[in-house]
């Protein structure tokens, strides 16, 4: 009669794991991107610095909000700092 209790209660050991590979995996996604969104900041930045043609330098800078912006909905970003991101390097352009 134990025996047939401890296999009708259910365990909780493979949620948990589940839970955990989840997390890795969305660890490693978020990674992935915040590592495209700093490379897209420092492509800007460089352009600016070598003073390349406003043209290019917005579309940079478009890009860069289009990221953010995504990285917002998808809950990798707060939204206040997406604001403030896009307002410093918007402010660095219009100099």
């Amino acid at each position: 009669m134990a025996e047939e209790e401890n296999k009708k209660k259910k365990q909780k050991i493979p949620t948990a794991q589940k839970r955990i590979t989840q997390s890795i995996k969305r660890q490693a996604n978020n990674k992935t991107f915040k590592a495209k969104t700093k490379t897209a900041l420092k492509s800007f930045l460089t352009s600016l610095e070598t003073k390349e043609d406003a043209k290019n330098s917005s579309m940079k800078l478009s890009t860069i909000f289009s990221l953010v912006d995504k990285g917002v909905k998808k809950n990798i970003f707060k939204p206040n700092k997406a604001n403030r991101i896009k307002a410093k390097y918007s402010k660095l352009l219009a100099k």
